[in-house]
Order: C-alpha cells, then sequence, then structure tokens
C-alpha cells in the first residue's frame, strides 16, 4: 500500500535510537583479526611477540571507540569486552617488561572472570529495578514490554510472569556459568609455552579462535533455549501472536 502524506514511510532506526552494531565488523575486529596477528606475526621476522600482542589489543579496543563514537551507545558485552582486552593487554605487557610474572594460572582465572561475574550477577539483581535478564533477553529494543506488560495486567498474570523471569534469569546464569568453566579448562589447556614468547602469542590466537566452537557456541545455544522458553511463556500468559510481541512486527491487515 502506497504511503500517504499522513503516513510517511519509515527508515532506519526510529529517531533516537542506537544504529545497529555490524556484527561481522563486530566479529572481524574483536575476534578473527586478534588471533591472526597473534598466530602469524609474533615471530621476531616479522612484528616480534610484543609488537604482535600491542597489534592485537589495538583492533578490540580501536573498534570499540569507533563503535561508540559512531552509536554513541555502550552496551554490556561490549564494555566486558574492552575490559577483559585491557585485562589482557596490562597482564602480557606486564609480564614482557618484568612488572609481575605472568603466567597461564591468572590468565585462565581473567578468562573465567567476566562470565563468572555475570552468571551470578543475573539471579542476584532479580529483586533489584533493573534484572539482568531484562537487559539481556527482556528488553524494549526488541519486545514490546509496554504492550506485554498491559496483556499480564489485563489477565492477572503477573505473578506468573515473575516466576516466568526467575526459571529464564537461571537458565541465563547457567549459560554464564559454563562459559566461565569452559573459559578457564581452554586456557589451561592450551597456554603451554614460556610467556611472552612468539609460542605464547600463537597460543593467545590459538585460544581466541576456539573460543567460539568451544564456548560461545554451547553458551549460545543456552542462551536461545532460555529466550525460547520466556517468548513461549510470554506468549502463553499474555495470548499476543508472536507478531504483536516483537518491536517492529505488525500484525497483518486484513
Amino acid at each position: 500500500m502506497p504511503a500517504t502524506d499522513s503516513q510517511p514511510p519509515t527508515t532506519g532506526s526510529p529517531k533516537g535510537a542506537p544504529a545497529k552494531e555490524n556484527l561481522l565488523l563486530n566479529l572481524a575486529c574483536n575476534v578473527f583479526l586478534p588471533g591472526l596477528v597473534l598466530s602469524k606475526l609474533s615471530q621476531p621476522e616479522r612484528l616480534g611477540p610484543l609488537w604482535a600482542l600491542v597489534a592485537a589489543l589495538a583492533l578490540p579496543l580501536g573498534y570499540g571507540l569507533w563503535d561508540w563514537m559512531k552509536r554513541r551507545h555502550w552496551n554490556l558485552f561490549s564494555t566486558l569486552g574492552i575490559a577483559g582486552t585491557l585485562a589482557t593487554g596490562g597482564m602480557s605487557l606486564g609480564g614482557h617488561f618484568g612488572w609481575w610474572k605472568a603466567t597461564a594460572l591468572w590468565f585462565a582465572i581473567k578468562e573465567a572472570s567476566i562470565p563468572l561475574i555475570i552468571g551470578l550477577s543475573i539471579p542476584l539483581t532479580l529483586r533489584s529495578k533493573t534484572p539482568l535478564v531484562k537487559t539481556l533477553l527482556y528488553n524494549d529494543q526488541v519486545l514490546e514490554t509496554a504492550k506485554v506488560a498491559e496483556a499480564l495486567r489485563h489477565r492477572n498474570a503477573e505473578g506468573a510472569f515473575d516466576r516466568l523471569l526467575r526459571e529464564s534469569s537461571w537458565l541465563l546464569a547457567v549459560s554464564f556459568l559454563l562459559s566461565s568453566a569452559l573459559n578457564f579448562f581452554l586456557a589451561m589447556w592450551l597456554l603451554k609455552a614460556v610467556p611472552n614468547s612468539p609460542e605464547w602469542n600463537e597460543q593467545l590466537g590459538r585460544m581466541n579462535w576456539l573460543s567460539w566452537p568451544v564456548i560461545v557456541v554451547p553458551s549460545m545455544g543456552m542462551m536461545v533455549w532460555a529466550l525460547f522458553r520466556l517468548l513461549n511463556g510470554i506468549q502463553r500468559l499474555t495470548g499476543l501472536p508472536p507478531e504483536q510481541l516483537f518491536r517492529g512486527q505488525h500484525a497483518p491487515r486484513s
């Protein structure tokens, strides 16, 4: 149906909403390129272990700053990713300059700490005004939360929805705790070389590559399951069809 003067077509994101992040560019700058630099450029005849590490760390940090300048929006995972990058860089460079002794155990603890913190925070924030599960799964950038809340009030189903949210929180927490454990054991299994050597950097790069099939895929699978259960529960409690749950979707006109 053509647009009329009273109903101009909408293009792009709603006014005031942050632009969508480029997922492929995110993966390239945060996963693939740093792993490639560490694996292929750490030899002394190329960049060497120190400058290969600096180049690998500059990629996610530079991407994070560029993305913030473009979208003016920080999300939880971007912030934690940059914090993890800074921690990795600080530990590696500190070991290189002799400020402290870098070991596989410290790297394994660092790799496990961020998903562990998130996993423990999810159930702990359930009674707060902003539960973490609402930021990660039930948020108004994706779902029509106002419409869902109105339908829940109309059906007197708010108590059942709170129970559903608690169940989803625990499933989500388990996915991050699984990620934490897998991060720890992957680092302990891979990091065997002398710290700050070319072989050490190559092992860091290999860990970066393997984190996706070994860690991200099973963790994301559990997160998708938690989201699927949450959406099914919301549909059951509200009676809303799927096209009315997601922001930007509209029911087909008769």
